[in-house]
């Protein structure tokens, strides 16, 4: 079974009990702000008040709901797919990136930038159904662990966050997530995990078919959509067709989202995860290779933005931490 949002959150978020929302943060000036500004804008006799269809709130994935170190976890499930096709692709051996993969050297795969990250998905994820394809991710997920932590992914994902979303939903919020991880990949377990509907997910995606034969939709080894960057505010457009109020994120590649939710005429509010606790997760923001925190950054404190700071604002940052208490 995949972790449920109920199971890793037991204590219920009502609009009439705020002292039990966000459970998991520490009580410092982070949590003061998203409850104050949640408190204003759901309150009808506030100017600040906004009606139920347009309290959007939209969420990146890697790094902000759960981690992206040492690399991406959908690169996990794509190093994982290689090896297990290798035998049939004999080739693969003497052509990169397939064969840094076999021979476990990622650090190779990942110098040799986006275009052989997109090499390995296009090999990984294409040419089967999506029915297919959602089926392989969920028994992948279900049982592969993270190297380092020795968990479970789906162990790995923030409590603090987990709350942050439930709080949103049961103050009329739709919460989306907005990743540049692949949408089919991450629709496979969302649902279960962060309790966020298939089709409240935009990501990135491959080209896809009709086929009458078999009445499926089936994967093609095309780039159909790439939802990074500047691409997330279109993605979000072209999906929900509103304005963001409300956005979360940890890294250059969500600045864009951020722009997009700060020039909307309501209320809004942005949200930055900063890696900041290298003890209990990781530590890295302008350096990083991954999820870097850098120009975004600067946007943040320019704009006043609100940080969260791992180490300061989150008691845990798992929900399994929550046994051991």
């Amino acid at each position: 079974m995949l972790i449920s949002l109920a199971a890793c959150n037991p204590q219920s978020t009502s609009k009439t009990s705020q002292q039990t929302a966000l459970a998991s943060w520490n009580n410092t000036e982070t949590k003061n702000a998203i409850i104050s500004y949640v408190e204003d804008v759901t309150n009808k006799q506030s100017s600040n008040h906004i009606e139920i269809a347009d309290r959007i709130a939209v969420f990146d994935n890697d790094g902000t709901l759960w981690p992206e170190k040492p690399f991406y976890f959908q690169l996990y499930y794509a190093i994982d797919k290689v090896k297990e096709k290798a035998a049939d692709h004999p080739e693969w051996k003497n052509q990169e990136p397939f064969k840094s993969v076999l021979e476990n050297n990622i650090e190779n795969v990942l110098k040799q930038g986006e275009h052989a990250l997109i090499e390995l998905v296009l090999a990984t994820h294409s040419n089967l159904s999506a029915e297919a394809f959602e089926n392989e991710v969920v028994e992948w997920i279900q049982s592969s662990r993270h190297p380092e932590k020795d968990k479970l992914f789906t162990d790995l994902i923030y409590q603090p966050m987990l709350e942050l979303i439930q709080y949103l939903k049961a103050n009329d919020f739709t919460v989306f997530i907005v990743s540049g991880g692949g949408v089919d990949f991450i629709r496979a377990w969302s649902e279960e995990v962060y309790g966020i509907s298939k089709h409240e997910v935009i990501g990135s995606s491959l080209l896809s078919a009709y086929n009458s034969n078999t009445a499926s939709i089936n994967k093609l080894a095309k780039i159909d959509f790439i939802d990074d960057k500047e691409g997330k505010p279109v993605g979000i457009h072209k999906t929900i067709g509103r304005q963001p109020v409300f956005c979360a994120g940890n890294s250059d590649g969500d600045l864009a989202m951020m722009q997009y939710t700060a020039a909307n005429k309501l209320k809004n509010f942005q949200l930055y995860v900063h890696h900041t606790d290298e003890k209990r997760e990781w530590k890295y923001d302008r350096e990083s290779n991954v999820g870097r925190f850098d120009k975004a950054l600067d946007e943040s404190i320019k704009n006043g933005w609100t940080l969260a700071d791992m180490a300061k604002d989150w008691q845990v940052i798992y929900p399994f931490e929550l046994d051991s208490e």
